[in-house]
C-alpha cells in the first residue's frame, strides 16, 4: 500500500499486491544433468529387474540326467524362487530411490526460462545510456525491479534495447514498476517498445500533459501528445498508479517517497531533513521548459542509510520549494543531477541542500552537462566525485577525468551501476572500463 510521509500508514488511491520478481538461488549451470541420469539409472534399474527375473527360471530348469530326488529339485526351486523375490524387491528398492533422486535433483535443477542468480544484499542501481534522455533501473535485494523513464522512440529500438541489457545483468524478467517522471519524449519515448520485449507490472506517473495554450505553441507538442496516447493503452494493461507528494511506494526493503508530482510538492521535511539551506537565493532560476518539466515525479529512496534522489527533470518553483528556505530532502549519498545537468538547476543551493557524496549526470554528448552545472558541481562542499554517461561536447563544459566517464562518444551505450549497502557505503562501477570505486557510509548525526 502506498503511504504517507507523515503518518504511518494511508490507504493507496487503489490496491496493490507486493512485486513477484524475486532472485532466485541455484546451482551452477551443469552441475548435475538430471535428465542424463535419469534415463541412464533408471535403465539400468529396470535391466537389473529383468536380470532377476530371467535367472529364477533358469536357475530352476534342473535335466533330470543330474538324477537327483525330486525333493531336492523342489526344495532348490523354491530356495530359487525366494531368491529371485528379494532381488526383484532390491531393485525395486533401487528403482524407486533414482526415481526419487532424480525428481530432487530436477527441483533444484536451474529454471531455463529464468538468469542464473547470485545471492546479493545490494541494492543495484543501473544508470542507462540513453543518449541524453532518461532510464534508470532499481533492483532491490529481494528483486523487485522500479525502472524510471525508457528514452527515446525510434534509433531501431535502441535505448529498450539498452534497457533490457541491463535487466538481464541484474536478472530481471520482469518490471514490477515502471515510473514515467513526466511525458516528455526523451522519458517515455521508449516505453511502447519496451512493453513488447518485457512485462510491466505496474505504471506510475502524473496522469497526463496539462494543456495550456502557452504550452501547446510548443512546435514538440504534437509529439507529446502522440507519443501519451501510444501510451496510455499500454499502461492500461496493468496497474496504474498516480502518486501524491508523501505517498510511498512499497518496495521490499526499500523506503521510497515521492516528493513531487503534478507541480506539486511536500510540505514537510523527509526523515533526516528540514536544515536551513544558507545558499538560497531570493527566488528560482526560470525553468527551461515551464510547463511538464516542473511536473516532474521525484522520489528519494533510503536503504538502511544509505539515501538517493532521482527528481527526473524537476525545475523551477516546485524545485526551489524542496531546497528553500530549509532542504526538505536532506543530505543523499547519491544524487541524480535533475534534467540531465542543464543550466536551470545548477543554481548553489541545488547542491547545498542535497550536500551529496557524488553526483551522476545522465547528460548525452550535447543534451544535458552544461558548462554551469559542471562549475556548480565543481563548486560544491563535500562532494567527492561526479560520474558522467557522456562526455559533454558542449563549449565551456569542464569534464571530470575520462575514467569517470562511460560513453567518450556517441558510438557505445554503457551504463554506470551503483551497488549501495544498508551501512550506507557504497560502490560505483564505469560500464565501459569495468572499473569500480568505493565510498564509505558517510557520518549522520
Amino acid at each position: 500500500m502506498m503511504q504517507r510521509e507523515d503518518v504511518h500508514v494511508v490507504a493507496a488511491r487503489q490496491p496493490l499486491d507486493q512485486p513477484e520478481q524475486a532472485r532466485h538461488h541455484a546451482l551452477a549451470a551443469g552441475a548435475v544433468d538430471a535428465a542424463g541420469h535419469d534415463e541412464a539409472d533408471a535403465h539400468a534399474a529396470s535391466a537389473s529387474h529383468e536380470r532377476c527375473r530371467r535367472d529364477v527360471p533358469i536357475r530352476a530348469r534342473v535335466s533330470p540326467s543330474n538324477h537327483e530326488p525330486s525333493r531336492r529339485l523342489v526344495l532348490r526351486q523354491a530356495q530359487d524362487e525366494r531368491s529371485g523375490e528379494a532381488m526383484t524387491k532390491r531393485a525395486r528398492k533401487t528403482e524407486n530411490r533414482w526415481t526419487v533422486l532424480v525428481a530432487a535433483l530436477l527441483v533444484l535443477a536451474p529454471d531455463p526460462a529464468r538468469p542464473l542468480m547470485v545471492a546479493r544484499d545490494t541494492l543495484d542501481i543501473y544508470f542507462i545510456d540513453v543518449e541524453g534522455g532518461q532510464s534508470t533501473l532499481l533492483v532491490t535485494p529481494a528483486g523487485d525491479s522500479l525502472l524510471v523513464d525508457t528514452g527515446y522512440p525510434g534509433f531501431d529500438g535502441r535505448d529498450p534495447t539498452r534497457i533490457l541489457a541491463a535487466a538481464r545483468d541484474a536478472g530481471v524478467t520482469r518490471i514490477d514498476y515502471l515510473l514515467i517522471t513526466h511525458f516528455h519524449t526523451d522519458h517515455d519515448g521508449g516505453v511502447v517498445d519496451l512493453a513488447r520485449q518485457i512485462p510491466i507490472r505496474t505504471f506510475i506517473d502524473h496522469g497526463g500533459l496539462l494543456p495550456t495554450g502557452d504550452a501547446e505553441k510548443d512546435s514538440r507538442w504534437p509529439g507529446y501528445v502522440a507519443l501519451l496516447n501510444a501510451y496510455i493503452p499500454v499502461r492500461a494493461k496493468g496497474k496504474h498508479l498516480e502518486p501524491k507528494p508523501g505517498d510511498r511506494l512499497p518496495l521490499k526493503g526499500v523506503d521510497i517517497v515521492f516528493v513531487s508530482s503534478a507541480a506539486a510538492t511536500i510540505a514537510k521535511p523527509v526523515q533526516g531533513a528540514g536544515q536551513p539551506n544558507p545558499a538560497c537565493e531570493a527566488s528560482a532560476p526560470p525553468a527551461q521548459d515551464p510547463y511538464e518539466n516542473p511536473r516532474s515525479t521525484g522520489f528519494q529512496l533510503r536503504f538502511g542509510t544509505f539515501r538517493f534522489i532521482d527528481l527526473g527533470d524537476l525545475s523551477g518553483p516546485p524545485l526551489f520549494a524542496l531546497l528553500c528556505p530549509s532542504s526538505l530532502l536532506g543530505p543523499a549519498d547519491l544524487y541524480l543531477v535533475p534534467h540531465h545537468g542543464g543550466p536551470d538547476v545548477s543554481y548553489p543551493a541545488t547542491f547545498a541542500a542535497v550536500h551529496p557524496l557524488v553526483a551522476i549526470l545522465n547528460n548525452g554528448a550535447t543534451k544535458g552537462g552544461s558548462p554551469e552545472v559542471f562549475a556548480g558541481l565543481r563548486r560544491a562542499r563535500g562532494l567527492h566525485d561526479v560520474w558522467q554517461l557522456h562526455r559533454s561536447e558542449n563549449q565551456g563544459a569542464e569534464n571530470f577525468a575520462d575514467d569517470r566517464i562511460a560513453n567518450l562518444d556517441e558510438a557505445t551505450g554503457h551504463w554506470i551501476k551503483a551497488s549501495a549497502n544498508r551501512d550506507g557505503s557504497f560502490t560505483v562501477t564505469n560500464g565501459r572500463t569495468g572499473v569500480t570505486k568505493s565510498y564509505t557510509a558517510r557520518a549522520r548525526p
